[in-house]
C-alpha cells in the first residue's frame, strides 16, 4: 500500500488490492480510489491526468469523476469506487467496491 506523503496533490498511482488494480488519487487533501481500468479499452486510469475532480484516461480522454466513479460525459456509466482510510502513516484501500449509488 501507500504511505501518507507518497502521492502529490492531483497525482494518481495504481495499487494492487487483493486481485484488483485500483487507481488511488490525492485530491483536495482526500485519498480517493476507483477501478484502475478504463472500461473503454482497459487503459490505466492511475496514469491519467486529474482536472476539476475527474481523471482523464491517458489513451482516449474518457473522464471519470474521482468522488463517485461516474463517466463525466454520461453519468449512467462509470467505474467502481473503493473506500479509503488513513491508519497511522498508511493509506489503506478496501478490497471491495462501494455499493452502487454510494459516492
Amino acid at each position: 500500500m501507500l504511505r501518507v506523503g507518497e502521492l502529490a496533490e492531483g497525482e494518481g498511482r495504481t495499487v494492487q488490492v487483493g486481485d484488483r488494480l485500483i487507481a488511488l488519487f490525492l485530491h483536495g487533501g482526500e485519498y480517493l480510489a476507483i477501478d484502475d481500468l478504463c472500461p473503454h479499452q482497459g487503459a490505466s486510469l492511475g496514469a491519467g491526468c486529474v482536472v476539476d475532480g475527474a481523471v482523464s484516461c491517458p489513451w482516449h480522454g474518457w473522464r471519470f469523476r474521482l468522488e463517485d466513479g461516474k463517466w463525466a460525459d454520461n453519468p449512467r456509466l462509470g467505474v467502481d469506487t473503493f473506500p479509503t482510510r488513513v491508519v497511522g502513516e498508511e493509506v489503506q484501500v478496501a478490497s471491495s467496491p462501494r455499493p452502487s449509488g454510494e459516492g
